[in-house]
């Protein structure tokens, strides 16, 4: 049964490493399951890559893609295996497809099909080393918008994804980008870090992207969610099958608003976070924005057995 206290938020695109989902193949066959169920629906063993993937080989965006819904997906099956379920469901960006999946909306298979087109069109749309992202950490986001606006030159630079307070990423053309970081740290940024990814996300390069993706949702049923949805596109709560289509065609050329994401959730009376899914990148946002929340991991055999065990039915 899920608490009316409780959200599991999806990981995206930065959250994969290998070995990612091994454990939790060993450990529970409701994990194995899905990890076998990916390997037949894309025809090659996205398992094998999890696995025993190189970082050089999971980076490449087709391949992350999947492989962080499908191990967050295994996760998933496991707490539900046990009766623990979530009130709300999210998604960083990619992850909003694991949350989609978690709510009932697509069926795993549909969306793990998906996220592999999604990531060959977002590789497509920027020739490699044309595009780039840096995360802008201490200047308010008004900031952040302002220092891209002061050096655009005629090219991409625009806020990707509103992660917290004091994190913004911004995304676009690459010179564009190293000229917005120059210009944020000039303006007071504590830190910039340029993030090592292969395409520039969420912002207007990505339109091609959109597109073609657009195409493949519009071909699909996609079903009224049992547990709502809060939609990163534009921060709402979805649980109409067509309105969680619509943001998701809308998701790869605008910005991720995942501070107002969770903001809307905690106003919900959301008190405990579960980030499914590799990684702890969210867990670390969500931090940011309330420090009162009770976050957990599902990652692998050892955390999932931590977040059982703390929200085990009574």
């Amino acid at each position: 049964m899920g608490s009316s206290r409780i959200a599991f938020v999806f990981p995206g695109q930065g959250a994969q490493y290998p070995g990612m989902g091994k454990s939790l193949a060993d450990a529970w066959p409701e994990a194995g399951d899905v990890f076998d169920r990916a390997d037949r629906a894309l025809g090659f063993p996205i398992s094998a890559l999890c696995f025993e993937g190189t970082e050089g080989q999971l980076k490449l965006t087709e391949n992350t893609q999947p492989s962080i819904l499908t191990t967050a997906v295994a996760a998933y099956a496991v707490l539900a295996s046990q009766g623990v379920g979530p009130a709300y469901v999210a998604g960083h960006s990619l992850g909003e497809y694991g949350a989609l999946v978690a709510a009932g909306a697509i069926p795993f298979e549909t969306a793990v099909r998906l996220v592999r087109n999604r990531g060959r069109y977002m590789q497509e749309a920027v020739p490699e080393g044309e595009g780039a992202m840096a995360a802008i950490l201490g200047l308010p986001p008004d900031q952040v918008a302002a220092a891209c606006e002061a050096v655009r030159n005629g090219e991409v630079v625009a806020p990707a994804n509103f992660n917290s307070p004091v994190q913004v990423v911004i995304a676009g053309h690459r010179g564009a980008v190293e000229r917005a970081v120059r210009e944020a740290k000039s303006r007071g940024a504590r830190l910039t870090v340029l993030l090592p990814v292969s395409a520039p996300f969420h912002c207007s390069l990505m339109q091609p992207a959109e597109e073609r993706l657009g195409k493949d949702l519009d071909a699909l049923e996609f079903r009224d969610l049992a547990v709502p949805l809060v939609a990163n596109v534009d921060a709402r709560v979805v649980t109409d099958g067509d309105a969680a289509r619509e943001a998701l065609k809308r998701q790869p050329s605008r910005p991720v608003r995942w501070q107002e994401t969770i903001e809307l959730l905690l106003g919900l009376g959301v008190d405990t976070f579960v980030e499914v899914g590799p990684g702890k990148v969210l867990g670390g946002l969500i931090r940011s924005i309330d420090k009162s929340v009770t976050m957990l991991s599902a990652e692998d055999r050892d955390s999932v057995g931590q977040t059982l065990t703390a929200l085990a039915p009574r």
